[in-house]
Parts: structure tokens; sequence; C-alpha cells
């Protein structure tokens, strides 16, 4: 597999340096990327990085993950407008642990292959550094006109910058150069990968592995991913979407990519997974000849699911998107964890009964109608059960005096009461 040819027509370079193309093909290579440890978990925007390393290993090169604990401290002037928080060594540590054990989803990092993933954390080498070592070993073969032509140092000193630039943050660029330096001097590291706001401090490293090793190293980046809209991608408006399934249940990472449109999903197929070129244009054949199908957003939605989290999560977020539309189980509900129950039911209006009452045998009408506000009144509510239009947990009530005991909730704590066919509210025990 060419990796430059695959990236080119899945859309994913923005920039490549002369003779990268050409040393990729005359040679395994070890390249790297790096990922900000603030957060025990990654989210859907790093995702194109890790497709990168994803394709770089599948061409038979060595994929290194490094964790920035040492740059996370310091902050990166790149596109950001503010500092980033000092975390502590054993905040680091927990959370490169827990971005290795999500990267292991995509990478090889265990078996035998010569070109099984590394990962790395800069925080290693540079907390062995004294400053005048720094300045003295590096700062010296970097020019300050060198450094300050960059774009992403004059976005930040120039007139469209309030607050200029810290020190500390000008010096980014010396340090993830660094990185790369010493990657080059301890792995043979000849290539940097990232996105296109990172071209500046990735060829910052590349210079100075030329002027401080003699050697030649190598720039690669990707387009930073937008929506069709021209909005940013990766966030919803209750913020990130994470790969962690405690942070964002599958259901929900799986409802984001259900519901791209057509255009980004036409482009996310590509980027986001490592179905082969033939294969991706059938899909979109098919998905052309009945869009309101979504037949391209439903695979879409399952490639990426199941890479980053699994099959059966997979088919636990299908089913839960079930319900919904009618479709959904007594058991499909009993089935479902709580958090994943909650995502479903988002929004849906909650009511509140203590644990005695339900203890007490209470009457379908009884709680639904003088408990709780499901219904105004109880007449209507036996009208509706006339008509076979109630349902608690998706089970057909057909007797408003039946009763509802412990043995009925979901999750010990809830009952999903269904008022027609779209209409849901939930009762809560507290």
């Amino acid at each position: 597999m060419n990796f430059v040819d695959e990236l080119k027509w899945r859309g994913m370079i923005h920039d490549i340096m002369p003779g990268t193309e050409e040393l990729l093909n005359k040679e395994k290579t070890s390249g790297y990327i790096g990922f900000d440890p603030t957060a025990d978990s990654l989210h859907i925007g790093h995702m194109v990085q890790v497709m990168l390393l994803v394709h770089f290993q599948r061409a038979g090169h060595t994929p290194i993950a490094l964790v920035g604990g040492a740059t996370g401290m310091i902050g990166d002037p790149s596109g950001k407008s503010e500092e980033r928080n000092l975390l502590d060594e054993t905040t680091l540590r927990k959370n490169q642990e827990a971005i290795k054990n999500q990267l292991s989803h995509f990478l090889d990092f265990n078996s035998d292959k010569s070109n099984r993933a590394v990962m790395v954390n800069n925080y290693d080498w540079m907390k062995e550094y004294s400053f005048l070592q720094f300045i003295r070993e590096i700062g010296k073969h970097i020019t300050v006109n060198y450094m300050m032509s960059k774009d992403s140092v004059k976005k930040r000193i120039g007139s469209e910058s309030k607050d200029g630039m810290s020190f500390t943050e000008f010096s980014y660029q010396l340090v993830q150069g660094t990185d790369f330096l010493h990657l080059y001097n301890s792995h043979g590291c000849k290539l940097q990968m990232g996105g296109s706001d990172q071209w500046g401090n990735i060829v910052t490293g590349t210079e100075l592995i030329r002027r401080k090793a003699g050697g030649e190293a190598y720039a690669l980046t990707c387009p930073l991913i937008t929506k069709a809209d021209g909005t940013k991608f990766g966030k919803t408006e209750s913020g990130n979407v994470w790969l962690d399934p405690e942070k964002t249940t599958p259901y929900q990472f799986y409802q984001f990519w259900l519901n791209v449109s057509d255009e980004d999903a036409a482009r996310y197929i590509k980027i986001f997974t490592i179905l082969g070129r033939e294969e991706i244009d059938n899909i979109i054949t098919e998905h052309n000849k009945a869009p309101h199908e979504r037949f391209l957003q439903r695979r879409l939605a399952e490639e990426v699911t199941i890479m980053v989290h699994s099959r059966q999560d997979y088919d636990g977020a299908v089913e839960a998107s079930q319900i919904l539309f009618g479709k959904g189980t007594t058991e499909s509900l009993r089935k479902m964890s709580e958090s994943t129950f909650l995502s479903v039911f988002e929004g849906v209006p909650v009511f509140d009964v203590t644990r005695d009452i339900i203890s007490s045998g209470v009457s379908v009408a009884d709680l639904c109608a003088g408990h709780t506000q499901v219904f105004p009144s109880k007449g209507e509510l036996r009208r509706l059960v006339q008509g076979g239009g109630l349902s608690i947990n998706k089970e057909k009530i057909e007797n408003p005096d039946s009763p509802v005991g412990q043995e009925s909730l979901l999750n010990n704590k809830y009952l999903l009461v269904q008022k027609g066919k779209k209409n849901y509210f939930l009762i809560r025990v507290i």
C-alpha cells in the first residue's frame, strides 16, 4: 500500500514536504504524531490524526504516538487563545495510560511485528533538561527570525491579538522540535504528522534535525476537518464527542455519525474508516438511489462505532435507536444500561415518585394521573387505554387498574410511559 496515494484519495493531505513520498516508498520509516494528555480520553477531533497512524501502520511503517506530557504543560500557540493548565505527573501518567488503551483499538502495540506501534511521553526526556542546557543545546540552532516567521506566532503577536504571547508559548515550537530531534536520534523517526495548524511547529523540528544532527526529516499534515456548513467538526450542543463510553455513550456516539449530512458523510467515510475506494464508491452509489434511507450514514456509523467501541456496543446502539421508532421491546429496554437509557430519552418529561408508592402496588391510573401528571385526569387515561394507546416499558396496558410494582422498574429506577406513538414520559423512583 502506498501511504501517500492512500491519503490523497481519502482527502487527508494538506501539506507534504518534498521528498516525503520518495522516502516512504524507499524504506520502512518511523513517523509520529503528538497527542495532548490534558484529558483522560481522546475525542473525535483527534480521530483524523489517529487514522493517519492507522494507515501509516497498514502501509508497513512504524507509528509512534507521542503523549505531550511536557508540551501539554506549556500550551501551543497554534490557533489557541489561552494557555494550558499545569498538570501533575500522576495525572499525566493516568491520562497517558487511558489514551494508550483507546489507541490500542486502532493500532497494534503488542504483536511481534517489526512495525508494531510505540507510545512515548515527551515528559520523560524533557524533564531532564535544565534551562541553561536547553538554550545552549537547542536554542542556539534556531534563530528568533525563523521562529517569528511562523503564522502561528504572527497571529498571536500581531494586531489580531489583544494579549500578545508569553515566552512560554513562544518557546513551544522549540520544545516540539526537540521531541522530533529526540525521536530521530532514539527511534530513527524521520517523519512527523499532524493537523495543518501544526505545519510551522513540525517544520521547526525538521530544521533542528538538519542543523543539529545533519539529518533529513520530513513533514506531512492533514486538513482541519469542518462540516459542510463551515462549522467546527466534532462538537455537539453538549460538548465534545468523546471516545470514552463513560463520557459519551456508544448510543450517543453512533447517533452523532448517523445524523451527519449527506455531503459530510461522503467525506467522513473516506477519512474515518479503512474501507477501500471501490467499496466506498459502491456505498455512495447505493445511498444516492434512496438518500432518505440514509444508507451512507448508517454504514459510516456502523464502521466507526465498531472500530472505537465494539460490535456488541454497535448492536446495542442500533437496538436503542429502534425504540424511538416503535420497534423496541421490553427485553431491549431491560438490557440497556442506565447511561444509554437516559441518552435515548434525553429531554423526555420526568416525574419523580417515592419508592414506597411503587412498593405498595399502585395502579396504573393512580400512578399516571394521581401521583404524577402524565395524564391530567384518570378519565383521559382510561379512554387512551380503551383505544390501545398506552404502554409502560413497551408493554401495552389493557387494564388501567392493574398494579405496577418493583419488578416493573428498569435499572431498578425507571418506568417508561408511552402515550400514542411518539409521546414518552419517564417516571423515576427516588
